[in-house]
């Protein structure tokens, strides 16, 4: 029985410690985005490992998202005699949900496990020590450009989802199920306010931030995980967990932010 205290005491001072820890870590990377001095390139370098390489992923989402939608929207309106509204329909459905929503799954899939991984090979080789020796903050030289990148890439990546995936479900609606081209555009564009707009671009700032904070935290303190330790196995891991903490913090995240913004 005083085993089982004492190792439920341990996990819970375990758990405190890493909140403590990603808390402190957050505010040190605040920090070192607003305090000079700026460094373009990095930013840039990062905005491209972000943004433009996973303009692919959710293109081929976002278009096949949209088909879906127009499918589904199209089978549900019919029943009410209301196939006009499939415009507003699939364009409110991503704008407000899914379109922040699922940019913000795939990059956590794509780039968030990248940064994680590469955040833990650098502290396990001793790199982000090397850089404390010589006084150069690992905050402001390696954290920093890939939260202000995240921050400018996710809103990018949703609007570029909603778009691609507004044009899937025109796809499907005007061409394979012939609704009226004019009655898909002229209700999407009398239904959806700036209100809409604006929840998911609150909501893809936020997903931006907790991506970046999770995944590179958790490579930051690889060497203090419970159970990972150095080692390319305790990388793996570690980075296993962030895709899923990440990915976990977005959906909790995305009802949190409807019942405020709504």
């Amino acid at each position: 029985m005083m085993r089982f205290f004492e190792k439920l005491g341990a996990d819970v001072l375990y758990q405190v410690n890493q909140i403590g820890r990603m808390g402190i870590f957050l505010f040190y990377s605040v920090i070192s985005m607003v305090m000079p001095p700026y460094k373009v390139f990095p930013l840039i370098r990062q905005i491209y490992h972000i943004g433009a390489r996973s303009v692919f992923v959710i293109l081929f989402t976002g278009v096949f998202t949209g088909m879906v939608l127009g499918l589904q929207g199209y089978n549900t309106l019919s029943k009410f005699g209301a196939e006009g509204l499939l415009g507003t329909a699939v364009a409110l459905s991503l704008i407000r949900e899914l379109g922040p929503v699922m940019a913000a799954l795939m990059v956590t899939g794509r780039a968030g496990s990248a940064i994680c991984a590469e955040i833990g090979i650098m502290r396990i080789s001793e790199q982000i020590d090397a850089l404390e020796c010589m006084a150069i903050d690992p905050h402001k030289y390696v954290v920093a450009p890939k939260f202000i990148a995240g921050i400018i890439s996710l809103p990018l990546l949703t609007a570029l989802f909603n778009v691609i995936g507004i044009l899937g479900g025109y796809v499907v609606g005007v061409g394979l199920l012939g609704i009226n081209e004019g009655a898909y555009f002229s209700s999407m564009y009398s239904d959806v306010e700036f209100g809409d707009v604006y929840m998911g671009f609150i909501k893809s700032i936020c997903f931006g931030v907790l991506i970046i904070w999770i995944c590179a935290s958790k490579g930051y303190f690889v060497h203090l995980t419970k159970g990972g330790g150095f080692g390319a196995e305790g990388v793996s891991s570690v980075t296993t967990n962030a895709v899923v903490m990440s990915s976990v913090s977005i959906l909790l995240f995305d009802y949190f932010l409807t019942s405020v913004l709504l």
